[in-house]
């Protein structure tokens, strides 16, 4: 059986419900629009989460933690909800936990008197608003109550793996490593002493976040350089380029982090693709104010219209938080697909950084360690990895310093291994540059 229920769908209502998948049950326009099947595969297993589709195009349903049975009795349950799917997730909780779910024999999934699918053994919809939920009837299904399918699914805890899907050593000697092997890496091209890297992101997804995190690795207690924090538009208006020192009077490390406005749903807000597009090309200068409405102008004076090697980006990564990546809207899936497309067409490699995955996953908030033997998170990275087109190598998950006061080994580790990652990513770049000039210098000879 393939689920009706999106990937997008599942996702974001896994990421409410918490640390959870979905495993379907029943289909009913495979095993019958009728109370007897639905009881036959669904009853005695809980939690569950039963959806119902209209010919309007609309999505919605309930979940509950009770078990169905054909008692005719309600059944208490204060975690019980009802939900929509109409451009975006909307959720309404029980009102009246007593009665949250009724069990009838001759119906499907029956939520007190509010929303019943398939109602008397038909493929209807039974809808009472303000009968122990309240909902809109219009947002929810649009008032068609002809159901097209239903399915049910049971939720299921994303179980620890065994073992850990990556190799990863959570030890102080790995973070001393890391730390001498960021500092002693020399780009592979002589003209170029610090590799770019541009930070691309929705807006709040951790792009100075994530500066101030490496920040503090090197320079040994929790900093604030960059701008961070909490709000609907970017608190970044600048184009900045950050190099971080081995402490506090050391030398630059061989990366700048080139941070930028973050990306935005509305058309004329966030960064423009163009203006992207003039950082990757060496274009943009060092505090640029960026401009939604207008990228900067070839003909603007401080245009770099002739940038060397040196100028340019040499990685480009995406930020993407993962306890809000369920909700990402179309609209920023568009551009970071458009912007992934246009740095593909210059050869530059891209990584992906996924941040807050302590706050996605229960398992992981409670020890970092836990980040590869999390059967979610790894479920969430090849979700992102078919979603945005890059493969699981491309994506690195990492915990940002936020509310902390101290460093952690096992944060550093995580945040080391990325800037790693993106230094030999960078040499593939170099490697191709360095072949092409070889063969300009073949042609010439």
């Amino acid at each position: 059986m393939n689920p009706l229920l999106t990937r997008r769908q599942q996702r974001t209502i896994c990421s409410d419900i918490g640390n959870v998948k979905l495993k379907l049950l029943y289909k009913a326009s495979i095993h019958g629009f009728t109370g007897a099947v639905f009881h036959q595969r669904c009853d005695n297993l809980s939690p569950t989460l039963s959806v119902g589709y209209n010919s309007s195009g609309h999505v919605f349903g309930g979940y509950t933690a009770q078990s169905f049975n054909q008692s005719g009795q309600y059944m208490h349950d204060n975690t019980a909800f009802l939900f929509s799917f109409n451009g975006k997730f909307c959720k309404y909780p029980v009102v009246t936990p007593a009665n949250a779910v009724k069990m009838v024999s001759n119906s499907g999934p029956y939520f007190g008197e509010a929303l019943v699918l398939i109602y008397g053994n038909k493929p209807v919809v039974y809808s009472a608003p303000g009968n122990y939920y309240n909902f809109n009837a219009e947002e929810m299904h649009g008032n068609n109550l002809n159901l097209t399918e239903c399915e049910v699914y049971q939720v299921e805890k994303s179980a620890e793996l065994e073992k850990p899907w990556r190799t990863i050593v959570w030890e102080s000697e790995k973070r001393k490593e890391l730390i001498e092997r960021i500092q002693a890496y020399k780009p592979l091209i002589s003209s170029v002493s610090q590799v770019r890297v541009l930070l691309v992101g929705p807006v709040g997804a951790g792009k100075s976040s994530f500066f101030n995190s490496i920040n503090s690795v090197f320079k040994g207690h929790i900093t604030s350089q960059a701008i961070s924090g909490c709000a609907a538009t970017s608190l970044t208006t600048q184009f900045r380029s950050y190099s971080v020192k081995a402490h506090r009077d050391g030398k630059p490390l061989p990366i700048i982090l080139c941070d930028t406005m973050g990306l935005e749903d509305a058309k004329g807000a966030g960064l423009d693709i163009d203006d992207i597009m003039s950082i990757v090309k060496g274009h943009l200068p060092n505090f640029y104010q960026f401009n939604p409405t207008s990228p900067m102008s070839s003909e603007a004076s401080n245009y770099r219209k002739s940038p060397e090697l040196k100028d340019k980006i040499h990685c480009v990564v995406y930020v993407i938080d993962a306890s809000t990546i369920s909700i990402m809207s179309t609209i920023l899936e568009l551009k970071l697909d458009m912007i992934r497309r246009k740095v593909n067409l210059l050869g530059i490699p891209q990584l992906i950084l996924l941040t807050q995955v302590d706050e996605a996953c229960p398992l992981v908030k409670e020890d970092v360690r836990n980040i590869y033997k999390s059967g979610y998170i790894k479920d969430l990275m090849q979700d992102i990895s078919s979603q945005l087109g890059v493969s699981m190598s491309c994506i690195v998950p990492v915990k940002n310093y936020s509310e902390e006061l101290e460093l952690d080994v096992n944060c550093d580790i995580l945040l080391l291994s990325a800037v790693n990652q993106m230094l030999c990513f960078a040499d593939d770049y170099f490697d191709e540059v360095g072949d092409r000039m070889s063969s300009l210098r073949t042609k010439v000879e």
